[in-house]
């Protein structure tokens, strides 16, 4: 057990000292996952209320889809990303392979159906009689969606939230679209892969440290605009 405590003691140190290389891998996380999340829920969001507050014949079907991406395996995603991505991928000419542009699209991939998912959940939920009220206000198109989504914010954000966790805390992605290039694409999960595996045991106890702080802090944010918010 001497070496957990010992490695506990340099972790903190790595942390307070501002040590460069942890910190590097700290800003690529909330770089990719922040332009992950951007683009997710201005797509997911829109989607996930159409979803849950139409009904159409294919809907059944569809649900059933984005249900079912829900536990697409991050190494899938990254193999379908890489493969659309390479330079012999239909959109190699962005360059987006090994960057955390093309780390940010491959999480967007694995997080929208999340947001989806959720969202459409949350408005399938509210009460049926909101529509009519509305309606009989009448409100129309833009008002009814976003009047829809205001009495829904809670499970709204409580979606996003979650699909923060599961972008921050994947592995396969960064390591498969951004080749965990030291100083440039490496993230906090791929760096703790690395460093584990080469007996840098501090530095890994360190940036674990770091990814749950990050997860205590979404989730306290969470609870505070739940409080704001009711």
């Amino acid at each position: 057990m001497g070496y957990i405590s010992e490695g506990f003691i340099s972790a903190l140190h790595l942390l307070s000292s501002g040590n460069v290389e942890t910190y590097s891998a700290v800003f690529t996380t909330l770089k990719a996952s922040s332009l992950s999340m951007s683009g997710s829920l201005l797509i997911g969001i829109p989607l996930g209320f159409l979803l849950g507050y139409f009904e159409f014949p294919a809907k059944r079907h569809a649900r059933a889809v984005v249900d079912t991406l829900l536990a697409l395996p991050t190494v899938v995603v990254g193999l379908l990303v890489y493969a659309f991505i390479s330079r012999r991928g239909p959109l190699g000419d962005f360059g987006l392979l090994f960057t955390v542009p093309g780390i940010a699209v491959a999480q967007m991939v694995l997080v929208i159906p999340i947001v989806i998912s959720l969202t459409a959940t949350a408005i399938e939920g509210l009460d049926r009689r909101l529509r009519l009220n509305l309606l009989t206000l009448g409100a129309r198109g833009k008002q009814i969606a976003l009047t829809s989504l205001s009495e829904a914010r809670y499970a709204v954000l409580a979606a996003a939230v979650t699909a923060y966790g599961r972008a921050i805390s994947e592995v396969g992605i960064s390591m498969m679209i951004g080749g965990n290039i030291k100083w440039h694409t490496r993230t906090i999960t791929t760096a703790i892969a690395l460093e584990t595996g080469k007996g840098q045991f501090a530095m890994g106890i360190a940036l674990g440290l770091v990814l749950i702080f990050l997860a205590f802090a979404v989730n306290w944010a969470l609870s505070v605009l739940k409080r704001k918010t009711d």
